[in-house]
């Protein structure tokens, strides 16, 4: 998979892209009602924070790298009881036991400053699948070039319900999970002491009714588990 786009000189599709999401966090959404406030305030992190809990007791983890982080309203104060051991924490960062989270968002303007160091871990939900195909490589690269100890994202392969501003719909990159896992074996190699974990979703009908499902590439698992 290789590109001739990167960092310094990302696609035209990019470009477009981040000014149609630089819209939305300004704008919201009208059309249905969605004030900006509630445009991607980082709802998707929650589902997610128990993989990621996990990751940073294995690594020993103290800082994190929230990368595509939306408005970052998910690090603020919160109730959050672990299912497991009924412990009760005040936020996302005593849930984790982290002493630090960084959030990165090239379409919000407070978080728009690329980060200037690594961190333990660098995570990001519901993002990938919102870049362009012919960016990918030089993202996924991006994340693991600020990482020192793991990457942690997961994606979804199969359309959103949301569209952007041009009618395009949200997700604009769908691909299998075959295509994925080539693709983040490729930018792991250059990276081999560190971590990863990919939750891949995707979805098919059965009798009316969607069901989802999950494949996992990581380190522990270079090969797809599905489950």
């Amino acid at each position: 998979m290789k590109t001739r786009y990167h960092r310094a000189s990302p696609s035209p599709r990019y470009r477009r892209l981040l000014e149609q999401y630089r819209l939305m966090h300004e704008r919201g959404e009208p059309h249905l009602g969605i004030p900006p406030d509630a445009t991607f305030p980082g709802k998707s992190l929650p589902p997610q924070a128990g993989h990621i809990r996990r990751l940073v007791k294995q690594s020993g983890a103290t800082t994190i790298l929230d990368y595509g982080s939306g408005k970052g309203m998910q690090y603020l104060p919160q109730h959050i009881v672990d299912t497991v051991t009924g412990a009760e924490y005040a936020d996302m960062r005593e849930y984790w036991g982290v002493e630090s989270i960084r959030c990165y968002d090239p379409a919000y303007a407070p978080f728009t400053a690329l980060p200037e160091s690594t961190y333990d871990g660098v995570i990001s939900t519901d993002v990938l699948e919102h870049c362009p195909e012919e960016d990918m490589p030089w993202i996924v690269a991006e994340l693991f070039s600020y990482s020192r100890r793991f990457v942690f994202a997961n994606v979804a392969c199969f359309p959103a319900q949301k569209c952007l501003p041009s009618g395009g719909n949200a997700h604009c990159t769908i691909r299998p999970t075959k295509w994925w896992r080539e693709l983040i074996l490729q930018c792991a190699a250059s990276y081999p002491d560190i971590d990863y974990e990919f939750r891949l979703a995707s979805h098919k009908n059965v009798a009316g009714s969607r069901i989802i499902k999950e494949a996992v590439i990581s380190s522990a698992t270079p090969e797809p588990a599905e489950g």
